[in-house]
């Protein structure tokens, strides 16, 4: 029987895990995160090197707005609740609730993205660009990365939601639909650290 042969009712509980390749992409994907871990661990060290180094720019201090980082925030955990609810659809067999969560959580990521691109025009216009101080500058690199993961999963994520609807729910779509649930949920982690040791840290000073 083919991959493509299972109707949504045959499937087992757990479908991203159904076939070996299916589990060898949660297993491959889990190695990536670990890659993905230290990279990140890299530039949180270099930005807690550099973040005192303010030079002319505006101090941590006088620059963040951490109501509408903790907006920001918000938003993006919310969208981490509806990839569970997505992952939950999806080993309930229930096609139509996996889509759309799915969309719900594209729609918080973009909510998330507008406030961050508000929150980096912001302060450019606050003196505080990508070249102003070494703190500037690993602070746009540390976030900004993470913005470009945040964008890159929100294109994952429609893709998949383009799948979905084509395909339906088969052994071969749900691993691609479960691996973005744990990146979603691994970028929502990293926030919540770019939360704590940028913002809170940098407003305490």
């Amino acid at each position: 029987m083919s991959a493509h042969s299972h109707v949504e009712g045959a499937l087992p509980h757990e479908p991203e895990k159904a076939t070996l390749e299916g589990r060898n992409k949660v297993l491959g994907f889990w190695l990536f995160l670990g890659g993905e871990t230290v990279l990140f661990g890299t530039l949180f060290a270099a930005f807690l090197a550099l973040r005192h180094q303010v030079l002319d720019g505006p101090s941590p201090q006088h620059l963040f707005d951490l109501g509408l980082v903790a907006l920001a925030t918000g938003i993006l955990l919310t969208s981490s609740l509806t990839s569970v609810f997505a992952t939950q659809a999806l080993h309930q067999h229930n096609v139509k609730a996996l889509i759309n969560w799915l969309i719900v959580t594209v729609v918080l990521g973009l909510g998330f993205l507008v406030l961050e691109i508000y929150e980096f025009y912001h302060y450019v216009h606050e003196g505080h660009g990508f070249t102003t101080s070494a703190f500037s500058s690993s602070f746009y690199t540390l976030v900004g990365f993470h913005g470009a993961h945040v964008l890159f999963g929100i294109l994952w994520i429609t893709s998949i939601i383009i799948q979905l609807k084509k395909k339906g729910l088969t052994v071969v779509t749900a691993p691609k639909a479960y691996v973005a649930g744990l990146y979603w949920h691994f970028i929502d982690v990293v926030w919540v650290f770019i939360f704590t040791v940028v913002y809170l840290m940098g407003k305490v000073g």
